[in-house]
């Protein structure tokens, strides 16, 4: 939630070569190849050279240790690489920061402290509804804007402009389409009806959730696995815009069409979910757009990275909890009586993460697609956009609703299923020689 991306923040250029190598200096990286054609952009794109007096150059990648070259060949291999250029990275976990590290045990703690606040003082659930917005209490608006401002600062809407450049790269986003807006958002509520054949609410809630397409803590899974980190920036980017428009439409057709919900007859839950999609999700980004741009052009990308989003990233996490104490706060002792509801909710979660990741990671292989793009892809794939599912449920439904409980399981489960799951590829990179296609 707070973690910067590490191979853009350590870029010394202004702009942290977002796609833009020359084609000389990718051809002198490739060995004097021609380079066209290529568009592996986590392999070339993340790359930079430093000249020194003698001539003497050194190859890294972002965030990785160095290589020195002289002319257009490795020459030394520093401290931190081994012999097949392959540097050695920190174990996934230690390489989250302090507060990701413990994300789950603060949603457990954040849960509880809302619990007891909702028993002890059981003024609290009517206090924390005075004053709303869109149909959401004024506190737990102003938790949902500040959890999505700072994760939507960090999106690199400046790589949209690569979506023009080549076919590959549209191929690959066609690829994503299918796999994130049809088969993951199918499969989620396949899960649901699945597991939770009697409860309606707690489905809707599920549905919602596999509707919600990362923004945010994709480009950390994808930095921690070593995977296309320019890839999922244009994906990131590209799914941005398209929650704006699919979001409310997807959620609506599995909701009520394909679950056949029946609450939703009495209710445009079209309008519900499209006017919270706008709010909690226009707003911060049409924000996060305009200063990304404009502290990007007056700060660089390094200052950017370093002191704008190193001092503005926590709050979304702070954002993710307040929200999380007032909701369970809100339902006071009703919420109690839900802890079975939230271990059947846990159920589906994991399948969907065991699944989704290792059958798109397959496929990608099978393909002969190369390791960075297919790690990229298979975390995309897999993870979700809780906050925004948290945000729209309850605009929707309600904060005391079973539908919210159900979305705010998500990151409880999702961020322990994805750690261990970065560990899980990059075991696979190496037991099957998983590299780049020549």
């Amino acid at each position: 939630m707070n973690t910067i991306e590490p191979g853009v923040a350590e870029d010394a250029r202004p702009d942290a070569g977002l796609g833009r190598v020359t084609t000389h200096e990718l051809s002198r990286m490739k060995g004097g190849k021609p380079a066209d054609d290529d568009v592996e952009l986590g392999e070339v794109d993340a790359e930079r050279r430093d000249n020194d007096d003698n001539g003497t150059f050194v190859v890294t990648r972002p965030g990785l240790d160095q290589v020195a070259c002289t002319g257009e060949r490795p020459l030394i291999l520093l401290p931190g690489t081994q012999n097949n250029d392959e540097p050695i990275t920190p174990p996934p976990f230690k390489a989250l920061s302090f507060l990701d590290r413990l994300l789950v045990l603060w949603i457990i703690l954040s849960m509880a402290i809302g619990i007891i606040l909702g028993n002890l003082i059981p003024s609290v659930g009517p206090a924390l509804q005075r004053g709303t917005f869109v149909g959401v209490s004024g506190p737990i608006a102003a938790g949902l804007l500040v959890m999505m401002y700072p994760i939507l600062c960090k999106v690199r809407y400046e790589t949209l402009h690569l979506l023009l450049r080549t076919k590959k790269l549209w191929i690959q986003i066609g690829i994503s389409f299918v796999i994130n807006w049809i088969i993951a958002p199918f499969f989620m509520t396949a899960l649901a009806w699945a597991f939770l054949p009697d409860r309606q609410d707690l489905r809707d809630g599920l549905i919602f959730v596999g509707v919600a397409r990362c923004i945010a803590m994709v480009l950390i899974w994808t930095d921690l696995a070593g995977g296309d980190a320019d890839y999922c920036a244009v994906l990131v980017a590209f799914n941005s815009i398209l929650q704006i428009v699919l979001f409310a439409p997807m959620a609506v057709l599995l909701v009520s069409k394909v679950s056949g919900d029946p609450a939703s007859a009495g209710r445009d839950l079209y309008q519900d979910a499209a006017t919270s999609v706008a709010v909690f999700l226009g707003i911060p980004l049409a924000a996060a757009v305009l200063t990304r741009l404009s502290l990007r052009w007056l700060l660089g990308e390094h200052k950017y990275q370093h002191y704008f989003i190193r001092f503005v990233a926590p709050f979304s996490l702070i954002g993710l909890l307040y929200t999380i104490v007032v909701l369970f706060a809100s339902q006071g002792a009703h919420v109690v009586q839900q802890i079975t509801s939230v271990l059947r909710v846990c159920a589906p979660l994991v399948v969907y993460f065991l699944v989704i990741f290792p059958a798109t990671a397959w496929m990608m292989y099978r393909a002969g697609f190369g390791y960075k793009i297919s790690a990229t892809q298979s975390f995309t794939a897999a993870s979700n956009n809780f906050e925004l599912a948290i945000a729209v449920v309850v605009a929707t439904y309600g904060p005391g609703s079973e539908q919210a409980l159900a979305a705010t399981v998500g990151p409880l489960i999702e961020v322990p299923v994805l750690v261990g799951l970065v560990y899980v590829i990059r075991y696979f990179k190496h037991r099957w020689g998983w590299k780049e296609p020549s």
